[in-house]
């Protein structure tokens, strides 16, 4: 039991305001509570405050501090209920008081799971180009029900998901290196399937694929052939052969172009 003696605002912050209670035989409790707090209950000099009572005040000025770092959480993205509860917890927000901020969260729709999920598929398959495998695991990685994933997935369609596969092997070919076609289109199915594309979407795309040209091809060869000819240009002609066939093959090349390349260097010898 104690009596309310003095009211101010705290110089840090003017919506937070200092309470002195003071109480018989105790040294007097001083305390920080919310402008909104105060408010709602009609604290002024001289209110009675029992034990039942400081105990309301203080869970609601907790409630208010919670709720005012989850909006600040929110400040830069939308977070799924999962992200929002972690987040709280390494605050030090007790439980109770962390679900009775989602409650007023959920009421004004600043945490919706649904649609943190369907804007969140539209972000990564519009502007990152993810596949929705990879999109998924990043939704369960956030802690978003299965229901709500599969309801924002359903706004991926596959046409969808070919264009945007399509998009990164278009970027794949600007930058496309002095390899074979095989060897090109193994790298680009595998970060398809990187991306989070199936394997069945990376085949529809890649099919279209004319490949070089044999012109193309040759130079490609001849490109990775002198980097390989200083290895193995040492051993006896055989053995130089046979390990210059065997790493070209390994690289995606033809034996017929392999073997063109071989009479070439025996013709200019």
């Amino acid at each position: 039991m104690g009596t309310i003696v003095d009211i101010a605002v705290t110089k840090e912050n003017a919506e937070r305001f200092t309470i002195v209670i003071h109480r018989d035989d105790e040294p007097p409790l001083k305390l920080t509570i919310d402008q909104d707090v105060l408010l709602e209950f009609r604290l002024k000099k001289g209110m009675v405050i029992d034990d039942a009572l400081l105990r309301d005040i203080v869970y609601a000025d907790g409630v208010k501090r919670a709720y005012q770092q989850a909006l600040y959480f929110l400040a830069h993205r939308m977070r799924s209920e999962h992200e929002m509860i972690g987040h709280l917890r390494k605050k030090g927000v007790a439980d109770p008081v962390i679900e009775e901020v989602l409650r007023k969260l959920r009421a004004e729709r600043y945490v919706d799971d649904e649609a943190f999920a369907a804007a969140y598929v539209r972000t990564q398959k519009n502007t990152s180009l993810k596949g929705p495998r990879l999109i998924r695991a990043e939704l369960e990685r956030l802690g978003v029900p299965a229901s709500a994933i599969e309801q924002s997935l359903a706004e991926y369609p596959f046409n969808e998901q070919v264009a945007a596969a399509r998009s990164l092997y278009e970027k794949a070919k600007k930058q496309r290196r002095a390899e074979s076609a095989r060897a090109f289109l193994e790298r680009v199915k595998q970060q398809l399937v990187r991306r989070g594309f199936s394997p069945e979407t990376a085949a529809v795309v890649l099919a279209d694929e004319r490949g070089r040209t044999e012109e193309e091809e040759r130079e490609a060869l001849h490109i990775q052939a002198e980097k390989i000819h200083r290895r193995y240009a040492h051993h006896p002609r055989p053995l130089y052969e046979q390990k210059m066939r065997q790493a070209l093959y390994r690289k995606g090349f033809s034996l017929a172009l392999i073997d063109e390349w071989l009479r070439r260097q025996d013709d200019d010898r």
